[in-house]
């Protein structure tokens, strides 16, 4: 690592830890139901919660003309005070938001004013940019798909949300990767191909996991290993009359059913990645990072398992996506240092 470029490092890490800290609300935010309670967005005005009792029964009454109250929570004795924790839950979601867009821009016009950043860095940064803007549009057009007749997001629209912050904080973390290790070490090129078919799957896992959290597919089928009693994938996911796509990416068993034997080829994969670089003499870093990600994905699959066996409650559940994240972050460590 170049000592000039410690407090690029410094900043660029820094903003991988508020998309990281963004997901994990973003979680707490999906499994509480609070993601509709704001029912508009606004750059300045909602950047504080209401601050008055009048300011909050006007927000409440705003939330009162949407589909989630009028069609669930209106049966639900629902009051002003359960409104004001779903509320703050999605404030503070867009709230980081917000904050992840002040540490990003501010520092870099000063990097680029002092010249820290090579051209390479400046490119990089710009599809940052780019990739963060792209996910302040994808979260408004998530809670927009929610806030029309169904009382709850698209599953699909929830999916490129959260799949666009875990690619944002990969790549952000890969951008600090090169700068920490400007030279890498030329090595077995199987290696780094199998760590790539890894990470394609490991990206198709959390696609499928957004489905899963969209469509509550988690609440259903709580068995394992298989889906039922000597069913390995479940007889409705066979009997539906849609098209094997809609089956599997709409219908809620379908979609578990990819979920599940998409983890079992991540960990099929990691696996294989381990074996196979015992073939090989690598340098510790590279030896490291294969062990952790062998670690963490064992991590992340048994907590799928219970996760799914207990119905997910909220701790589980937020426990296995920080996990994921951790495990997308061994995955860019290990395929970096297997990158020539």
């Amino acid at each position: 690592m170049e000592k000039e470029n410690k407090s690029v490092i410094i900043w660029l890490l820094s903003g991988c830890i508020l998309i990281f800290l963004m997901v994990v609300v973003g979680g707490i935010t999906r499994l509480t139901n609070s993601g509709l309670s704001m029912t508009d967005w606004h750059l300045v005005t909602d950047t504080f919660p209401p601050l008055t009792e009048a300011k909050w029964q006007q927000a409440f009454e705003q939330y009162k003309q949407f589909p989630e109250y009028q069609k669930i929570n209106i049966h639900n004795d629902f009051t002003i005070s359960d409104y004001k924790f779903i509320y703050f839950w999605e404030w503070f979601h867009r709230l980081i938001g917000r904050v992840i867009g002040m540490v990003f821009i501010i520092p870099f016009i000063y990097f680029l004013i002092k010249k820290k950043l090579d051209s390479s860095t400046i490119r990089k940064c710009v599809i940052l940019l780019g990739l963060g803007g792209l996910q302040g549009f994808f979260g408004w057009f998530m809670v927009r798909s929610g806030l029309i007749d169904n009382p709850d997001v698209s599953h699909f629209r929830l999916a490129l949300h959260l799949t666009t912050a875990f690619i944002t904080f990969a790549y952000t973390f890969w951008v600090v990767l090169d700068l920490i290790y400007p030279e890498r070490t030329t090595i077995e090129k199987s290696l780094r191909t199998i760590a790539r078919y890894a990470l394609v799957f490991l990206v198709l896992q959390i696609i499928y996991g957004g489905f899963v959290a969209g469509l509550n597919a988690g609440l259903i089928h709580n068995h394992w290993p298989l889906m039922s009693d000597g069913q390995f994938m479940h007889e409705s996911v066979i009997l539906e009359k849609d098209t094997w796509f809609q089956r599997l990416t709409e219908g809620k068993s379908g979609v578990q059913f990819v979920h599940r034997t998409l983890a079992y080829i991540v960990v099929g994969l990691i696996v294989l990645l381990y074996f196979k670089s015992k073939k090989f003499t690598l340098d510790t870093k590279q030896t490291d990072s294969i062990k952790l990600l062998l670690l963490l994905v064992f991590v992340q699959f048994i907590l799928g398992v219970f996760t799914l066996l207990y119905g997910v409650p909220l701790w589980l559940g937020l426990t296995h996506q920080i996990s994921a994240f951790f495990l997308l972050s061994a995955m860019t460590y290990a395929l970096h240092r297997l990158s020539k």
